[in-house]
């Protein structure tokens, strides 16, 4: 095995903790030169930043220091770091930018990050910055903002090296030393024909590791994944993670080559998709740290209000058994314990479910085994929790008729939860809705209201 090259001025150990340290006090370098409104130690501050983390300290900030930010750099504002801020607080910033600026950075950026950028202009400024390009960089950026938001043609970049089949590796590392408008950053050739449609794609390691007189279409992989242009961002970052894809051409509607998706793309897709379904899980919505106090009170608020009513029709279940409760008055205090692990419990599936159903790693070929097996958990973890809590009724109150309700309850809605947990996020996705935003509501409600039907109803039979 060979040994690792390196400089003999080369400092392995000490670089990560250099960048550790500059990153911890980033934060404080900032806001330092802020409030001595000192424009020169503001720039001196992030000059060597990554623009990630300069994004960090702006959404960490008040919105006071950001505009004093934006004011003491001026012309200096590091524009590569628009990209990376949270979307509501990069409209938040954008109109406080000089329009020349802000058109000076769109044509520098990468086509997919310009794109992104002026999808969030309102219409006047996004006529400005577009009106101050290239004709080729404003036509490629119109015709990405015609794909739907979310989608991979706004999410491509249309930058790429396109080569026919027919020529060599020498020819092709030659047209690359030649021109001067590379991409920043590729990881592979695209080889079309001459309609313009991909038939391949040429890793840079197997070009490199080629003859010049060697003809690129003996070397091109045809196993290569083609995307739709229309296709969500959700499904591109299935398609990565799915077959372990660094890039993938982009087609339109007719098949031809519309632009390349690379991996740094596909991720931030991937966490965008994790990052909403989380909150949504919890009835959040698109939520960010910067919003206001008005902004999440009102997203939070209509789930709330679900919520509101789910709860009130579970209290309509037990006013059924207003009676029964008052003859046995440990009935009120157990029957929370009821519900609860049946929540819990179907919280448990349903994280599971969603995510499975994210990866598409649900289909009709397995769903009814994972139904099955979800079903068979929770009559296991019931039958556990039933004899633990039956045992535990028993001895608390000295009634085993009172400690089997309990039991008998408990296995009922843990088998309940677990289902609702698995077939409520199906159903909702055959329906056409996003399972992360409305499951959580539904399994919370059939949870509670079989439990407390199961246990008050039981203890009607059995204890009275």
């Amino acid at each position: 095995m060979s040994e690792p090259v390196s400089g003999p001025e080369t400092d392995l150990s000490a670089k990560p903790a250099t960048e550790a340290k500059a990153g911890i006090s980033l934060a404080n370098r900032i806001t330092d030169a802020i409030e001595n409104d000192d424009r020169r130690a503001l720039i001196d501050s992030f000059a060597d930043a990554h623009p990630a983390d300069i994004a960090d300290v702006l959404e960490q900030i008040s919105s006071g220091k950001r505009d004093d930010f934006i004011r003491l750099a001026e012309q200096d504002f590091p524009s590569d770091v628009l990209p990376e801020l949270e979307e509501g607080l990069r409209d938040e910033i954008l109109p406080l930018i000089d329009p020349k600026l802000l058109a000076d950075a769109v044509g520098e950026m990468d086509s997919d990050d310009a794109v992104y950028l002026v999808e969030s202009l309102d219409a006047d400024l996004k006529e400005d910055v577009l009106s101050s390009l290239t004709v080729s960089d404003r036509i490629g950026i119109e015709r990405s903002l015609e794909y739907p938001e979310y989608s991979a043609g706004r999410m491509m970049q249309r930058d790429m090296v396109v080569v026919p089949p027919f020529w060599t590796v020498g020819q092709t590392i030659d047209m690359m030393r030649a021109r001067e408008d590379l991409p920043e950053e590729f990881y592979e050739i695209i080889v079309t024909d001459p309609a313009h449609k991909p038939l391949g794609t040429v890793l840079l390691s197997r070009l490199m590791a080629s003859r010049r007189p060697v003809m690129m279409d003996t070397i091109m992989g045809d196993d290569f994944r083609v995307i739709d242009a229309t296709d969500t961002q959700e499904n591109v970052g299935y398609i990565f993670n799915q077959y372990h894809l660094v890039s993938a051409p982009v087609v339109d509607e007719s098949g031809r080559l519309a632009g390349v998706i690379t991996i740094d793309d596909a991720m931030r897709a991937m966490d965008d998709e994790t990052k909403e379904d989380l909150l949504r899980l919890g009835g959040v919505g698109d939520e960010e740290l910067t919003d206001s106090v008005i902004e999440i009170a009102k997203q939070r608020l209509p789930w709330l209000a679900v919520n509101l009513l789910t709860a009130v029709l579970a209290s309509a279940v037990i006013a059924q058994f207003d009676a029964v409760i008052e003859s046995i008055v440990a009935l009120a205090i157990l029957m929370t314990i009821v519900a609860s692990m049946g929540g819990n419990a179907g919280t448990q599936t349903l994280t599971v479910a969603v995510r499975a159903l994210a990866t598409k790693d649900i289909t009709p070929t397995n769903a009814m085994r994972i139904i099955s097996r979800e079903a068979s958990v929770g009559l296991l973890n019931g039958i556990v929790f039933a004899v633990v809590m039956g045992m535990l009724t028993w001895a608390w109150y000295g009634d085993p008729a009172l400690g089997g309700v309990l039991g008998a309850a408990m296995i009922i809605n843990m088998i309940v939860a677990a289902l609702a947990g698995i077939l409520i996020p199906i159903w909702l996705e055959k329906l056409g809705a996003d399972p992360a935003l409305a499951s959580a509501v539904f399994v919370t409600t059939v949870t509670d209201v079989v439990g407390f039907l199961a246990f008050l109803g039981l203890a009607a039979l059995v204890l009275l």
